[in-house]
């Protein structure tokens, strides 16, 4: 007999409309495998059965009236670096364990009103800064289920783990320098990185917004469905735009004609060498992209990390930490931050708007670069992360100095479409010897995330990759 967590979340979603299963059952059925298998893998930092019970049963009165809202009956996590009205949000930080926000987040707003059921808040760093999910309020990483000694990285690990487990059908995410695409490469899962302005970050606003919510999922039906939602921009975002498409609907459609897609495998950093995982999974998407009639060319990878780009990074985080945390932290409770944390912070402190102005002239040459080289090019197809899921402490071994360094060598394919705003898609590719997930990466042309959602789902079509599962999943 088909468990529910088993079904997409579209099969779920047409199962609720047609009365087939009731939004109370499938919540209760989330909440139990929530109980029983989360103290093992660090999804979530909370759970919130009451309120979702009281929003399921709110879902079935208006499924029985004929309420038709995209979402409404589903249950889903929201990433706990987002605000979530009466929900304790905090963004993943010991000092700011009893925040409860007033109101939503704008997408957060948006996923609520489209009838999603709220079970809780997924697990991430504190304050999203590095791409393993470990912080003082919960008191246990994230990690993939497929090996729970390994990181499902982050910042949006909690909720890739939620997903791949079937503790969610979908999850909220957020994609910062790909921490949004590398947890769902750790997981055999599907990530969305819009384009800059397609999903609102409000409240906040910046001229420079590397980062942007992202849907993960099992299969790009299922993203494109959540995308379509959280795709309505705040009027006031700076960089707001809005498709004119359903995403549902255009991956329905193969894409038109044969695409010129470019390929690297390289890692960009000196002493660096790409992961032989990392490269059969680019070359096995590279195959498939051929045998469905695209034009796959292997070009040098446009542009390294050398020293100036290197340390714009790390100061564009220690810069952000510095701003951050004294707002949202009293001085009095800075002792109960994360020794990373404390490390930005102090960094962070240092810099001057010398400093921002020459780091952010460095990473804007860095894009332009990228977009330069794949001007002729429809899409790139690269690995998403430089091997599997690395264990539980990796990133720490060396100390706080090294971090940053120990990130950039296992996420360096990812930071680029961040910083151009492009939209980039990741996509899982087959499981190593370990049973360890390795995934590949599409990025688009800015603005292109209909077409670039299109070939996403012809390769899903295609059989890129196996419909596999953790062990968990069967309990």
């Amino acid at each position: 007999m088909t468990e529910p967590h088993e079904l997409s979340a579209a099969e779920q979603l047409r199962a609720l409309r047609s009365g087939e299963i009731s939004s109370l059952e499938l919540t209760r059925h989330y909440l139990t495998r929530i109980g029983e298998l989360d103290g093992a893998l660090g999804a979530f930092v909370t759970v919130t059965p009451e309120l979702a019970i009281g929003e399921a049963a709110r879902a079935d009165r208006l499924l029985a009236r004929g309420d038709r809202s995209p979402l409404l009956g589903l249950p889903l996590g929201i990433k706990d670096l987002n605000a979530t009205a009466g929900i304790r949000t905090t963004s993943g930080s010991a000092a700011l364990d009893d925040h409860v926000p007033a109101q939503d987040a704008w997408t957060v707003g948006l996923l609520r009103r489209a009838g999603a059921v709220v079970v809780g808040k997924t697990n991430v760093p504190e304050f999203g800064v590095t791409c393993f999910t470990e912080n003082n309020v919960t008191g246990r990483p994230a990690v993939t289920p497929y090996d729970p000694s390994r990181y499902s990285s982050g910042s949006s690990g909690g909720a890739a783990t939620a997903v791949a487990a079937g503790m969610l059908p979908v999850a909220h995410g957020s994609d910062g320098a790909g921490s949004g695409r590398t947890p769902a490469a750790t997981c055999h899962l599907v990530a969305v990185k819009p384009s800059r302005g397609l999903v609102s970050l409000a409240p906040v606003t910046s001229f420079f917004s590397p980062g942007i919510e992202t849907p993960i999922a099992r299969t790009v039906p299922d993203a494109a469905l959540l995308l379509d939602v959280m795709a309505q921009p705040w009027p006031g975002d700076l960089h707001g735009w809005h498709p004119g498409q359903s995403f549902a609907d255009t991956i329905r459609r193969s894409p038109s004609g044969g695409l010129r897609i470019a390929m690297w495998t390289e890692t960009g950093m000196d002493g660096i060498d790409p992961h032989p995982e990392a490269v059969r999974a680019a070359e096995r998407a590279a195959n498939l992209l051929r045998e469905l009639g695209h034009d796959v060319q292997e070009i040098p990878i446009p542009a390294r990390y050398t020293e100036p780009v290197r340390r714009a990074i790390v100061l564009w985080f220690e810069v952000r930490t510095a701003a951050m945390v004294p707002a949202l932290v009293p001085p009095g409770r800075q002792d109960l931050l994360m020794p990373y944390t404390r490390y930005l912070l102090a960094a962070g402190r240092t810099r001057s708007g010398t400093d921002v102005e020459l780091g952010q002239a460095a990473l804007a040459q860095y894009a332009s670069t990228f977009l330069d080289a794949l001007a002729g090019f429809d899409v790139a197809l690269t690995p998403t992360t430089n091997g599997p899921a690395v264990p539980i402490g990796h990133y720490l071994s060396d100390g706080v100095e090294q971090v940053p360094d120990r990130m950039l060598a296992w996420s360096c394919h990812t930071p680029w479409a961040n910083f151009t705003g492009a939209p980039a898609v990741a996509l899982p590719s087959h499981q190593d010897s370990g049973g360890l997930p390795v995934g590949v990466q599409l990025v688009g042309r800015p603005r292109h995330d209909g077409p670039l959602l299109a070939l996403a789902a012809q390769l899903e079509r295609a059989g890129l990759w196996a419909d596999a599962h953790p062990p968990c999943w069967h309990q």
